[in-house]
């Protein structure tokens, strides 16, 4: 017969073996019910990972962005996010002068299409992706709402996580009532002449973004975009002084900046609000703005790169990820949360974003630069 003492003890075992036996904190699993073979690979790459201790991450400019791309990884993983922040056009100028220097700084590129496409893409500097793709509740493709993960290119190198109905016009609430605008077309009243401010679209941008809906747009085109270049409108390439000159009243009316300051600026209770575009007879572009991901190549963390990819594909990072910039993540077990009901992707929306739309890029910025001047 077992003494009393003596079951006790063994049960006293029993549970401090199983309680060793939990995953420790900060190296979550790739998902319930993960294949053993997925589970094995992502375990083997997590220790290295953790070997590496970091990932350098380039991303959106934005303190809440910042946070949700950095924070929740460090926590989860133990493992740090160097992280730079850029609007996108300085990226590929900092990118090529680095690596002709013979310096490989970054991992994860979280930003826009068009510079990838433009600059990126050419220069040979971000590896395909299907290799990267660990975790089983990242590749399967039910959780997608194109039916599988959206990539931008035929080689992979791009991941579209964030396709949205984009804000195109943004205006001070105080100054502007927001249905007052029932057309892009009304932007060409002589009252707001000299009163806009826009994000210079001839570089890359939610400005060019913009002008390319403008250009492709049957009712607008480049007769709209002559027009318009005659309202003598204010340009800037800072997203932040752009949202702000709105915010603090120097103007009226904001076309095409980055709807993550936005929103930013809306939390803390700037009277800037989004035009909704189901109010604008022309509608507004799709596009995921700058939530767009890839993998650099040669990069000094390879499976740290690893990790931050499946983690930022995953529910948890799209989820933060998503609330954090006002954007609606392509999966489809991520709620909407904040964002504006609208930004779901309206059928048919014209796509700003993909190889086709920028392929045209060329002639929208020289008709840009026609109207505008040079950059």
């Amino acid at each position: 017969m077992v003494q009393p003492a003596r079951l006790i003890m063994a049960i006293g075992l029993v549970l401090v073996a199983v309680a060793c036996s939990k995953p420790p904190t900060g190296s979550p699993a790739p998902a319930a019910g993960a294949s053993p073979g997925v589970q094995s690979e992502w375990d083997q790459v997590l220790a290295e990972a953790k070997k590496e201790g970091s990932v350098n991450v380039i991303g959106l400019q934005g303190e809440n962005t910042r946070e949700a791309l950095t924070e929740p990884f460090e926590k989860a993983y133990g493992i740090k996010v160097e992280f730079f922040a850029d609007a996108g056009p300085g990226v590929a100028p900092k990118v090529q002068n680095e690596r002709a220097a013979g310096q490989y700084l970054w991992d994860i590129y979280v930003l826009g299409t068009t510079t990838a496409l433009n600059a990126l893409f050419p220069m040979g500097a971000l590896d395909p992706l299907d290799a990267a793709l660990i975790r089983d509740d990242v590749k399967d493709p039910k959780v997608w709402r194109s039916g599988g993960i959206e990539f931008l290119d035929s080689e992979h190198r791009l991941i579209v996580m964030t396709p949205f109905q984009r804000g195109t016009l943004f205006v001070n609430s105080t100054m502007v009532q927001p249905d007052e605008i029932k057309s892009y077309r009304d932007l060409l009243d002589p009252k707001w002449r000299g009163k806009m401010v826009m994000n210079d679209p001839r570089r890359a941008g939610p400005g060019l973004a913009t002008f390319t809906f403008f250009y492709l747009h049957p009712d607008l085109g480049p007769d709209f975009i002559r027009a318009l270049g005659r309202q003598d409108i204010s340009i800037l390439s800072n997203f932040v002084q752009e949202v702000d000159s709105v915010g603090q009243g120097r103007f009226p009316i904001l076309i095409g900046t980055a709807d993550a300051i936005a929103e930013e600026r809306i939390r803390q209770g700037v009277p800037v609000t989004i035009v909704d575009p189901r109010n604008l007879k022309e509608g507004s572009d799709v596009s995921p703005a700058n939530g767009a991901v890839g993998v650099f190549n040669k990069a000094p963390h390879p499976n740290a790169a690893k990790v931050y990819l499946n983690w930022l594909l995953s529910k948890e990072g799209q989820t933060g990820f998503a609330q954090a910039a006002g954007y609606v993540s392509a999966r489809t077990d991520v709620p909407i949360g904040d964002a504006l009901p609208w930004r779901v992707p309206a059928p048919n929306a014209i796509k700003t974003y993909d190889v086709q739309a920028v392929n045209l890029r060329d002639s929208v910025v020289s008709l840009l630069e026609e109207v505008f001047g040079p950059a």
